[in-house]
């Protein structure tokens, strides 16, 4: 793996853990040689994650629509800087320039990127591992969640073993390197629904 795109808050979060997650896991990418791509902000866990790769010698990449860049709230002090029209802009360049997606804590916009490109794993439209930095349990509920819609049948265990999930960083990152894609398919004839 060359680079990861990780998906995290703006906020820093309620608990310190989580910045100290942030700044672990991006002392853990630099240790390791891999790029970081994320939403180009310099708030919260964003900001947090990005210095500590910077500090550590690494690959920082950000990718921000205009709409942000114009709140200064994009991060100046990064390898490279992309500034796009739009989201959609913005989530199909993060994903180019990745070979695997972390989520660390945060809100709907981490919790959207994260399932929209679990979903194009589980379609085939990329093989690039998934997983998600479950800091305090953070996590824990979402997991759940998705082991509800397996056992709901609105999804298949080998789709749902796509996510992968860790309490540490350089545990997530040996995981992810380590895992392979497996061919499910997806679609369900009349007769096993």
């Amino acid at each position: 793996m060359r680079r990861i795109c990780v998906f995290c808050g703006s906020s820093p979060g309620s608990r310190p853990e989580y910045g100290a997650a942030a700044e672990e896991m991006g002392a853990e990418l630099g240790r390791r040689n891999i790029g970081l791509v994320y939403g180009g902000g310099n708030v919260g866990l964003m900001a947090i994650i990005a210095d500590s790769v910077l500090r550590a010698g690494g690959e920082a990449q950000g990718v921000i629509p205009e709409h942000l860049m114009a709140r200064e709230v994009g991060h100046r002090g990064l390898t490279k800087l992309h500034v796009v029209r739009s989201m959609h802009e913005r989530k199909a360049l993060m994903a180019d320039l990745s070979d695997a997606f972390v989520a660390l804590p945060g809100g709907f916009g981490t919790l959207e990127e994260f399932c929209e490109v679990v979903t194009w794993t589980q379609l085939g439209l990329h093989a690039k591992p998934c997983g998600v930095l479950n800091v305090l349990g953070y996590y824990s509920p979402l997991l759940a969640m998705f082991d509800h819609a397996v056992e709901e049948r609105f999804l298949k265990p080998e789709n749902r073993a796509l996510v992968i999930a860790r309490e540490s960083p350089a545990d997530l990152l040996q995981a992810l390197e380590e895992w392979s894609p497996v061919q499910v398919e997806k679609w369900l004839s009349r007769e096993t629904r």
